[in-house]
């Protein structure tokens, strides 16, 4: 399961395993401190050993695959736009990665910016001038893929880090 070497994803949400049986007396939650713990530390090492451009790229394939798999388990049911839109509300809110909200819709071009506030991986963190939301940027592209079919640029605009309060994003169809 994670000690074979592959070239290809072989995540799927199975892998989650049985959380209710597995954590009878803590559940599902963590503190946000433990997962900041997990995403930063292991981001750190990738840039020491394989550099910024590359962390970037793993960060983003990690975060796609992820959405991918989250649309599909979570989402499924959605039936139109604002369905869809309605459903990741609802999970992101419920899951406690963040207020998801659409903020412009270009239909005709396939197009949306699209806000996250107090995002899962930034809000809070102190001023570095950096946009650092490329986990999400892969989660968002991968949501949008497995519900539209299509591949889509997402590109973090504004940012916790960079001194905003909100973090933004575009997406536009490949």
């Amino acid at each position: 399961m994670f000690r074979e070497e592959r070239d290809e994803s072989q995540f799927s949400w199975n892998m989650l395993g049985d959380i209710e049986a597995g954590r009878p007396n803590l559940g599902p939650m963590m503190h946000l401190a433990v997962y900041r713990l997990m995403q930063y530390t292991l981001r750190d090492l990738l840039i020491r050993d394989f550099g910024v451009e590359t962390a970037d790229r793993i960060f983003y394939e990690a975060g796609k695959k992820a959405g991918e798999e989250f649309c599909r388990n979570l989402l499924a049911d959605a039936k139109d736009m604002q369905g869809f839109c309605t459903a990741i509300q609802q999970h992101m809110r419920d899951l406690g990665i963040g207020i998801f909200r659409v903020e412009s819709a270009d239909y005709d071009q396939g197009s949306f910016v699209i806000t996250i506030a107090e995002d899962l991986d930034c809000s809070g963190l102190p001023v570095c001038d950096e946009q650092i939301c490329i986990y999400d940027e892969g989660f968002l592209a991968g949501v949008l893929l497995a519900y539209t079919g299509k591949d889509f640029q997402v590109k973090e605009v504004d940012c916790w880090g960079s001194g905003d309060r909100i973090c933004r994003f575009t997406a536009v169809p490949i």
